[in-house]
């Protein structure tokens, strides 16, 4: 569980058709590997960026049926390489999806799931206005996963605001974090770098983020920025906007020595408000 490896952050910009965005994936995946990349994480929205309802709803399949799942779970296992499907939209009801994140392993098989809690309704200035909550069904789980080289906690972009969500991870063991986004650049150049330091500092963790970057099909404009940051807050790794990868290797052992320096995970108190 000590032994370093390689992480890499696959940057897209996804569109509207299905077939496309895997194609773009699939080649960055490729590019990672070749780069020697152990473990590759792609960002939220790998398959499909879709926000208009009637047309999310035509394209989506159930993860039994979902033909991106297909070709990653295929690919992880032709490349032998550790895959984070950072989410795909996954049909849970009627009019209803799951945004899930997918841990898949090396020999093609599904290690975990995670459907992301916290859904992004909100209104920012200029008159961006979200509502996740519309086509999306809020996942009720916290999920950490093993992995060759020690726990993994799963998460999935506005879970990101969410620190008690992080603390709760790595108490159950998670030494690295996935931080699967499509932020939006206008709240991606306020608080992108900000919070995710701030949840590698307070965790000890290594946090592995892949973005959505770039002016997409369906109006949205993303920040990009993927990040790879260290368990005392460096960023060991950062992209621009554009698609692409980036890589670092990761010593787990890093884990042990932040959380020795300041030990904050041991030194939670019970408190009264008032």
């Amino acid at each position: 569980m000590n032994q370093t490896f390689r992480a890499a952050c696959v940057q897209m910009r996804t569109g509207l058709d299905v077939a496309a965005n895997i194609e773009a994936a699939t080649a960055l995946i490729r590019e990672a590997k070749a780069k020697g990349a152990h473990f590759a994480a792609t960002p939220e929205m790998t398959s499909l960026f879709e926000a208009e309802s009637d047309a999310l709803f035509a394209k989506v399949q159930t993860e039994e049926s979902d033909v991106a799942l297909k070709a990653f779970r295929a690919l992880a296992e032709e490349l032998s390489l550790w895959l984070l499907i950072g989410s795909l939209p996954i049909k849970v009801e009627e009019r209803r999806c799951a945004n899930r994140s997918f841990l898949i392993d090396a020999k093609g098989s599904i290690r975990a799931t995670y459907d992301k809690i916290h859904m992004f309704d909100v209104d920012l200035p200029g008159g961006e206005v979200y509502r996740e909550s519309k086509n999306y069904r809020p996942g009720e789980r916290a999920v950490v996963a093993n992995t060759p080289w020690g726990k993994l906690g799963l998460s999935v972009c506005y879970d990101l605001r969410f620190p008690h969500l992080y603390r709760a991870l790595a108490k159950a063991g998670a030494a690295f974090l996935s931080v699967p986004a499509a932020f939006t650049h206008t709240t991606g150049q306020a608080h992108w770098h900000t919070l995710q330091r701030a949840r590698a500092i307070e965790t000890g963790c290594f946090v592995i983020a892949p973005a959505q970057g770039g002016k997409h099909e369906n109006g949205r404009h993303t920040f990009g920025h993927s990040l790879i940051v260290d368990p005392w807050g460096n960023i060991i790794a950062e992209a621009g906007d554009a698609p692409g990868i980036i890589t670092a290797d990761i010593d787990p052992t890093k884990v042990a020595e932040a959380r020795s320096r300041v030990p904050a995970l041991n030194h939670d108190r019970e408190f009264k408000l008032g």
